[in-house]
């Protein structure tokens, strides 16, 4: 028999993990799949006070796109861009969790893993602001008559 070809295995290894064998939590219905995500969402709005300040700039950057009537393609790039630093701030927590779950020691490992996901949530949050700047600052300038 021929020996498994070791880089087909880390490709395909992965993949042939079966979850169910070291999860009890593992859901099968797509219903219970969806109300653990909306719970995690409504945790994050309870409970990290960063996602309700993204919460008000969110409502009011797209209220501020519709008053600018900015084209539908100006308000896919907004929303995308709102989206992602939503994604890096939920991702942000559930790092945080997990590392609060294996240590309660101050670990260095540990506090990289912790600041290395804040500064993705930064990094999302400064391009959301450039993207936010580049799309609505000219129309907005217009309206307010200080550019033709």
């Amino acid at each position: 028999m021929a020996k498994p070809n070791k880089w087909l295995n880390s490709l395909t290894g992965t993949m042939n993990i079966d979850p169910d064998e070291y999860s009890p939590l593992t859901s099968t219905s797509r219903i219970a799949s969806l109300s653990y995500a909306v719970a995690g969402w409504l945790y994050m709005l309870r409970r990290q006070k960063n996602t309700r300040i993204q919460a008000v700039a969110s409502i009011l950057v797209l209220a501020l796109a519709l008053w600018l009537q900015i084209d539908f393609l100006s308000m896919a790039l907004l929303i995308l861009a709102i989206t992602i630093v939503w994604m890096a701030e939920f991702i942000n927590a559930a790092v945080e969790a997990a590392i609060n779950l294996s240590t309660s020691d101050r670990h260095p490992m540990a506090q990289v893993g912790k600041d290395v996901a804040s500064a993705a949530v930064l990094l999302g949050v400064v391009a959301s602001i450039l993207i936010g700047l580049l799309v609505l600052g000219p129309p907005l300038l217009q309206k307010l008559g200080i550019i033709s």
